[in-house]
């Protein structure tokens, strides 16, 4: 996934959450999470130094679920997963993919966002949201990436483009029918840019798979098991799916 940097300062912010009964004690530790808020609307510093997005949401709907208090550190991208093998924070979420290598270094929770391929299409659109569908269309994607790839796989006509908001602006002027990106790029557009507002919209579910997880430090099945016991919440009462509305759609 690419990431789009932008400089801060660090950012450390305590959240006390409130015990909702899951028949059994407080766990009275405070569990710290690392998060690398450079990468709206997944994990980003809001103008007036909040770090706010998707992940922010979801491990504060877990811990309340699950019952445990947590603090969030703002940590840079290329020492996160060695500051979680060395001890300095307990877990991390932040956009982080599951993949066997990682998972041979750390524990992962269970999946809690498909971060896949999805279609961008203009915001008056209102035919079918399969990919399948725009088969006599044109797309759009930027050249070598999944999306391109995806698009050629499906017999699509598509047009390649050096950088994919070359491809969103010619799909704002008309020139194609939608674009194929990651899901998190297609937010990124559609919710945190103005230019944006109105014109576009996500349509669909993820036809390719990136899972992201919560990590945890290898071995710390305490852990492990609240913050699953948590998301199993957040995904069964619907509190997931708002999540994903306010942030990704």
């Amino acid at each position: 996934m690419k990431k789009h940097f932008f400089s801060l300062f660090p950012v450390l912010i305590m959240t006390t959450l409130s015990l909702i009964s899951c028949g059994s004690e407080k766990d009275t530790k405070t569990y710290v999470f690392a998060v690398e808020a450079t990468w709206p609307p997944m994990e980003f510093v809001d103008d007036s130094g909040e770090m706010v997005g998707f992940d922010i949401d979801m491990i504060d709907a877990i811990a309340q679920k699950a019952g445990f208090e947590y603090e969030l550190r703002n940590t840079g991208w290329d020492g996160i997963f060695a500051g979680l093998a060395n001890g300095s924070y307990d877990g991390i979420i932040s956009a982080v993919t599951i993949t066997d290598e990682r998972k041979a270094a750390m524990d992962f929770s269970q999946a809690y966002l498909n971060a896949g391929q999805i279609l961008l299409v203009p915001a008056a659109y209102d035919g079918p949201a399969t990919l399948e569908s725009f088969s006599d269309k044109v797309l759009g994607a930027q050249q070598g990436t999944t999306g391109d790839f995806v698009i050629e796989d499906a017999g699509i006509e598509r047009r390649g483009y050096d950088e994919i908001g070359l491809a969103v602006e010619d799909l704002v002027n008309g020139n194609l029918d939608g674009v194929v990106v990651d899901s998190i790029t297609a937010a990124d557009f559609v919710v945190m840019n103005p230019a944006y507002d109105g014109t576009l919209k996500v349509i669909g579910e993820p036809f390719t798979t990136e899972e992201f997880g919560i990590a945890v430090k290898k071995g710390n099945s305490q852990l492990l098991e609240l913050v699953n016991q948590g998301l199993a919440a957040v995904l069964e009462d619907g509190t997931h799916e708002e999540i994903v509305e306010t942030w990704l759609r």
